[in-house]
């Protein structure tokens, strides 16, 4: 479990991260979102203690970081897929840290079978793609096989297989009851991938939630009708402003917010009104976040 109380950074006048409080539940896939800037990767070194906070505290386990005795048994962390001696083996990489922790050379061998390098275990690192690098760091979290795993972007520079890869290697170290917390930028792989959410602007927690309560409370769900004739289509846009409902009309759909599908079909079918389609349309978490984030966007550009 991560537990972060208070937690706070800054660096001169800049408050990079602003009094984080939350719990990493064990069992879960959390996901870490935010802008550029937000706060997400100096959230991440302050938990193991690559930085230091300026208030608060983050607790692996209940402990802090530089307390655990032998820390890659406890928490297992990809924060930089190229942060390692390019000179080495991948096999040598992960031996140096295997042994720096006392665990067994033969988890070295294991792990790289797990990530698919076992094959270039003896080949330099320095030689390594984006994506091999990933696998090799992913390779260095599960060493000391951990119940806490932390991932920043761990999916960039893979394939769609290599993605999906991760994604089930994520799911199945949650339903081995581990804590996995999980930094992206990919909206659309992280629907399908966390049960939970957590998301930071400017340093500030935004948001903490369920994956589909956060998607229902940080947008709008609409119906989209398709009424082939025009007399018909103006009619039922008439009733469902009089009913206080909010319509967009393109000319061949109408777009119904406010209302369940079930009422609307049931209204077609009262007034008389032949439908060619009638269908919910739910928000994607992609569409959630920028909702919800608009404002706290450091970098952003004008579309």
């Amino acid at each position: 479990m991560i537990t972060l109380r208070g937690l706070t950074k800054r660096y001169g006048e800049k408050t990079v991260v602003d009094g984080l409080s939350l719990d990493v539940a064990a069992g879960r896939v959390t996901g870490f979102l935010g802008p550029n800037g937000a706060g997400k990767s100096t959230t991440m070194r302050m938990v193991l203690g690559l930085d230091h906070p300026s208030g608060g505290h983050a607790l692996v386990n209940g402990k802090p970081y530089r307390e655990l005795r032998h820390p890659l048994r406890e928490v297992g962390a990809l924060l930089d897929a190229k942060a390692l001696h390019p000179g080495r083996t991948a096999r040598w990489h992960l031996l140096a840290m295997a042994r720096s922790n006392a665990i067994p050379d033969r988890r070295v061998t294991e792990v790289l079978a797990t990530v698919g390098l076992d094959e270039v275990a003896d080949k330099r690192a320095g030689t390594f793609s984006l994506g091999m690098g990933q696998r090799l760091g992913i390779a260095g979290a599960l060493l000391g096989d951990p119940g806490v795993l932390m991932f920043d972007e761990p999916v960039n520079g893979l394939d769609p297989d290599g993605v999906r890869w991760v994604r089930q290697l994520m799911r199945s170290l949650a339903d081995e009851g581990r804590t996995v917390f999980v930094s992206s930028h990919l909206m659309s792989e992280m629907q399908l991938t966390a049960h939970e959410l957590v998301v930071i602007g400017k340093g500030k927690l935004l948001a903490n939630a369920p994956v589909a309560e956060f998607i229902a409370g940080n947008s709008r769900a609409e119906v989209v009708v398709r009424v082939p004739r025009q007399a018909d289509r103006r009619l039922l846009a008439r009733r469902l402003h009089a009913d206080g409902l909010s319509i967009e009309d393109d000319g061949v759909e109408l777009v119904v917010h406010g209302a369940p599908v079930q009422r609307i079909g049931e209204l077609a079918h009262e007034l008389g009104v032949l439908l060619h389609g009638l269908a919910e349309r739910t928000a994607s978490l992609e569409q959630a976040y920028m909702e919800l984030t608009a404002g706290s966007v450091e970098f952003g550009v004008h579309a």
